[in-house]
């Protein structure tokens, strides 16, 4: 069940979340799915054992307070029998809880409530650790508009919409990215532009071609104090 080193970039990575709070498992299984992971999703701590048995898993992302078995149980049985990495989502958030799920052979530990970005960044950061690249969309959706990141090709209802080189580059790389803040300077940085200024003017280009109103931007937000975020379906 452990990962397997050196697998191609485009592997979709198999998430397992463990939770017996049904809104909860719908909001990771799709905000996870669109951010290119393959998600399975189990109500209880028995349903995950037999999954675990039946199937591997880049990573495990478990509920504490579940009826039956609870979340730290199921660590301490995972960890019996796989190297599988552990992310405990819980709202059982104080300092003994932490250490309790981490003595028990966790990789990371979040508190209920969280953004979603954070788990993201979270998810990003524990599969970097153990060696597993987390999986690329092919491609990403904002209304009619649709982005192939392989081709960086842009869409508008099967049309071919143009984009210059510089717009291409600076799409792909928001939308490999996606729902996570970037600085406008690190967006620049392979330009000859020090200022972020010319980062500015290829924003406001690509939000005339891939925005319903440009003006009032719904996908290319601009992040306040930080620089720009691209913000798919």
């Amino acid at each position: 069940m452990s990962p397997q080193p050196g697998l191609n970039d485009a592997v979709v990575r198999h998430l397992l979340v463990v939770d017996d709070d049904d809104r909860i498992r719908t909001l990771l299984k799709e905000f996870l799915s669109r951010q290119g992971f393959r998600v399975t999703a189990a109500a209880h701590a028995d349903a995950a054992k037999r999954m675990l048995q039946l199937l591997d898993f880049d990573l495990l992302i478990l509920d504490v307070m579940m009826p039956g078995e609870d979340g730290f149980s199921l660590s301490k049985w995972v960890r019996q029998h796989s190297n599988v990495p552990i992310l405990i989502l819980t709202a059982r958030g104080l300092p003994d809880d932490r250490i309790m799920g981490l003595s028990l052979g966790a990789d990371d530990y979040l508190s209920k409530p969280f953004e979603p970005q954070e788990l993201l960044l979270r998810i990003e950061a524990i599969l970097r650790r153990t060696g597993v690249k987390p999986a690329l969309p092919k491609t990403i959706s904002m209304g009619q508009i649709t982005f192939d990141l392989e081709r960086a090709e842009l869409t508008r209802n099967g049309a071919m919409v143009r984009l210059t080189e510089a717009e291409a580059q600076l799409l792909k790389y928001l939308a490999e990215r996606a729902n996570v803040p970037v600085d406008r300077m690190d967006l620049a940085k392979d330009s000859v532009d020090t200022t972020g200024r010319a980062v500015d003017v290829q924003v406001t280009r690509l939000r005339r071609k891939i925005e319903p109103d440009p003006k009032n931007p719904r996908y290319l937000q601009t992040v306040r104090g930080k620089g720009y975020m691209l913000a798919p379906d």
